[in-house]
């Protein structure tokens, strides 16, 4: 008897990380067609003479259309399920991006990026709910599911830069297969899970809004430095440290990569410490780490701040998507759609007042400013308690 309850113990877990893997793999495509946005935007100026006013206007087009729209999804998902939102929005997010660059008029091109962000928008709070429905109480097979959003914005770069090169903005079509087949492969996992009677069990519990407020305000701040380092590092070693554009380059996937390793890494030190602990151990860690980031004679030595600050960064990423439902145990769609959309989109509406900031003291002053951030989410953390019952 108690080797036939192991064997099912481990099948039921190896069946937990698969449907985690999955999930994972989701995120990766929906949040590649985030990042594909910044990358092929200096191609259409480059190739169809589009201003710095038209060019913004794209960026913003993809930001309104992903991050504006979360919550209302999140909310509708709470009270009508729609688990098919998921593959429907990674169809969308990918249609969108791939024809607009075979779109000629500009509204025409800033209608089909607003589109592949609201795809981007319908899937998080779905599959936020869904992935931590398969992930039950553990933040380590969580942290797969947030991790894949940091390997889709590691990947777009990577990925479009030679496409773009050699195509030009025509190069965008050739991201349409990946939505397409992942949304496929979801929509074919819904339908089983559904005939298996695995979908649709909701956890229960008193929603904790003040603390998932609280919540909300360090996801803010953590946003705020995230995305300004993502904007200014590379330009920090151009300009600040005299590196070449390959440099610059180097240190962006450093950072970017250092950020899929902390994703996996807080979940795993959430099990073992709590969510809260971790969180604080997050923002805590980033005040020395961009420090070192600034302080570090370069080119090559800030490498390694660059690795290290995506990391710490990263660390609590998981953990405020999964404390986030945890006080909202009713609402997690409508927790996934703010801690995911809502939340992260405070650090690109703060990108033009560190525009302002880097014209009066450059990339450097950015990063020097950047660095008394994290104190402000370590303050609000500290208030941050355990959710009931958890």
């Amino acid at each position: 008897m108690s080797g036939a309850v192991r064997t099912a113990e481990v099948r039921g877990a190896s069946g937990t990380w698969r449907r985690m893997r999955l999930w994972g793999s989701a995120h990766a495509v929906d949040d590649l067609y985030q990042g594909l946005v910044p990358a092929v935007v200096p191609y259409f100026v480059l190739e169809r003479g589009y201003g710095y006013v038209a060019a913004g206007g794209l960026t913003l087009a993809a930001a309104l259309g992903s991050s504006v729209p979360q919550p209302l999804i999140g909310i509708a998902v709470d009270r009508h399920g729609l688990g098919w939102s998921a593959a429907l929005g990674l169809a969308l997010a990918g249609t969108g991006f791939g024809l607009s660059g075979l779109a000629g008029p500009y509204a025409a091109v800033w209608a089909l990026v607003l589109l592949s962000g609201i795809g981007v928008a319908m899937f998080h709070p779905a599959a936020g709910k869904a992935a931590r429905e398969a992930a039950g109480e553990s933040a380590a097979a969580m942290s797969v599911f947030a991790a894949g959003g940091s390997v889709g914005f590691f990947l777009a770069p990577v990925l479009a830069t030679p496409l773009l090169v050699t195509w030009g903005v025509r190069a965008t079509a050739f991201f349409l297969p990946p939505a397409l087949l992942m949304a496929y492969v979801l929509h074919r996992h819904r339908r089983r899970s559904l005939a298996a009677g695995r979908a649709g069990a909701g956890r229960t519990g008193e929603d904790q809004w003040g603390p998932f407020l609280l919540l909300t305000a360090v996801a803010m701040v953590r946003s705020v430095v995230f995305f300004g380092v993502s904007t200014f590092l590379g330009l920090h070693w151009l300009r600040d440290l005299g590196g070449t554009q390959t440099l610059a380059g180097v240190a962006l996937a450093c950072f970017l990569g250092g950020g899929v390793t902390g994703t996996l890494l807080g979940g795993r030190v959430a099990d073992r410490l709590g969510l809260v602990r971790t969180v604080r151990l997050g923002t805590g860690l980033a005040v020395p780490a961009l420090g070192g980031l600034v302080l570090a004679p370069g080119p090559y030595l800030p490498l390694l701040f660059a690795a290290l600050t995506g990391a710490v960064l990263n660390v609590p990423f998981a953990v405020l998507i999964k404390l986030g439902q945890d006080y909202l145990p009713a609402r997690p769609g409508t927790a996934s759609g703010v801690t995911l959309g809502l939340a992260l989109s405070v650090g690109g509406l703060s990108a033009p007042l560190l525009g302002l900031l880097a014209d009066a003291h450059g990339p450097s002053g950015v990063l020097t400013a950047l660095c008394a951030v994290p104190l402000l989410a370590s303050a609000l953390a500290a208030f941050l308690r355990e959710p009931r019952g958890v």
